[in-house]
């Protein structure tokens, strides 16, 4: 009888019954968060490098066609390509002009999302400062509404009374937060994991990006911003000890984009343009145009079957000169639909030594670039992401050599056993330990 029972007890340890579950995930996006910063160790990044250490890393992982911030994260928490989740870009095309309106609602998202999967099995759920998320089904929110403004953000915050509450309580009476701060963002994540430990919340750090903007890869203000995100991932890492549950949550940290140098900025409108194709967009006097986003530029025709004006295109690419033509490379259609891109448009350009995209529609179409940009096709090591990952049930020690932005969503459905049957990715071999 005792020999039976010894056996029942290390079957049950050997499927992992005993085990310690995950009852909780905190999923952070540094964004431009770049595989270097845990796999070099001159970056000052002690807490990535040490839950890449203690748990899983990445050698890197594949963005999204644009490899931008708004249809990156929505891929991370539907699980796939933008052709099927409808987020695009950050801002929206506006083909007579742009007005700034983007996709921060989460009704733009045509899937499933992890948010809401988790919320109808009763789960708590948070969603901080993440992209496309104003009104998605989450206990707690500050949704990224891009340039819409604070009182905008605020209004779509909630619970009602939240960020008066984040006001006199965490921020010491302060009469506004800077939410484009890591801590400040840390200190709200903190405040609500202490206060309602969520089964599932999402934060999403800026001030990466922002400087990489500005200087490129590397830069006094780029390594002092990756230090501080890493050091407010430290502040989440003590409010979950303090919570009394990092022993049963899974924390993980990825990206959205890596990020190159820009020397060169080409403005595609001035050839159309000259070829007469714009005459004014204001009067939607136009055939066709290109919609710039950082490194790549969409193409789009006012008539979608203008077989003409397609041609036309064409050729004035093909002949442009050695000096111009060596800074674009063509993504056609077929490129496009493998990658779950655009619907929308005839082709994209994405930029080439060290080229980025612009809109001007007359001036030089070749102009000096600096600072570092992204939106690339996601097919090369500097546009990749990264992603570490550490807590129950977590590999230690395990390396992926590749995965992609949309095998996220089902490791998190995997460990919070939701069902999200509409993802497309694939759960990484080696994330799990066995």
């Amino acid at each position: 009888m005792k020999k039976g029972f010894v056996l029942i007890i290390l079957s049950l340890l050997a499927t992992g019954v005993f085990a310690q579950k995950a009852k909780h995930i905190v999923l952070i996006t540094i964004d431009g968060f770049r595989p270097d910063f845990y796999l070099d160790t001159s970056w000052h990044a002690t807490h990535l490098q040490q839950i890449a250490k203690k748990g899983v890393q990445a050698k890197g992982v594949n963005s999204v066609f644009p490899s931008m911030t708004y249809p990156s994260h929505t891929t991370i928490v539907t699980g796939v390509w933008p052709v099927k989740h409808g987020i695009y870009y950050n801002n929206m095309f506006e083909p007579n002009g742009p007005t700034g309106k983007n996709y921060w609602n989460d009704s733009s998202i045509k899937v499933p999302t992890i948010w809401s999967v988790a919320q109808q099995k009763g789960l708590k759920v948070a969603a901080l400062l993440w992209p496309v998320s104003a009104d998605a089904p989450v206990m707690y929110n500050i949704p990224d509404i891009g340039g819409l403004g604070d009182a905008v953000r605020e209004k779509y915050s909630k619970p009602e009374g939240f960020i008066e509450t984040l006001k006199k309580g965490v921020f010491n009476n302060a009469s506004r937060i800077e939410y484009g701060k890591d801590h400040n963002v840390a200190a709200i994540a903190s405040y609500v994991i202490k206060k309602d430990q969520p089964n599932l919340m999402t934060i999403h750090f800026f001030s990466v990006d922002h400087y990489q903007h500005e200087q490129g890869r590397q830069g006094e203000r780029v390594t002092a911003a990756v230090a501080d995100a890493d050091s407010s991932v430290g502040i989440i890492i003590d409010a979950l000890k303090e919570a009394g549950i990092w022993e049963n949550t899974v924390l993980i940290v990825t990206g959205d984009h890596g990020f190159l140098d820009v020397k060169t900025s080409v403005n595609p409108n001035v050839w159309l343009t000259k070829a007469g194709l714009i005459t004014d967009v204001k009067k939607d006097d136009w055939k066709a145009q290109f919609n710039s986003v950082g490194g790549s530029s969409y193409l789009y025709l006012k008539d979608k079957n203008d077989t003409k004006t397609l041609k036309q295109v064409k050729d004035i690419l093909a002949g442009l000169p050695a000096e111009e033509k060596k800074f674009i490379r063509i993504i056609d259609r077929k490129q496009l639909d493998k990658v779950g891109g655009n619907p929308e448009v005839a082709f994209a350009l994405s930029g080439e030594n060290n080229a980025s995209f612009g809109n001007a529609m007359t001036g030089d179409a070749i102009k000096p670039g600096k600072g570092g940009t992204h939106g690339y096709y996601p097919d090369f090591r500097e546009i990749r992401t990264g992603f570490v990952a550490c807590g129950p049930g977590i590999t230690e020690g395990g390396v992926i050599p590749e995965m992609n932005l949309r095998d996220i969503a089902p490791a998190l459905a995997k460990i919070l056993n939701l069902s999200l049957p509409s993802a497309e990715g694939k759960i990484p071999a080696g994330l799990f330990s066995k």
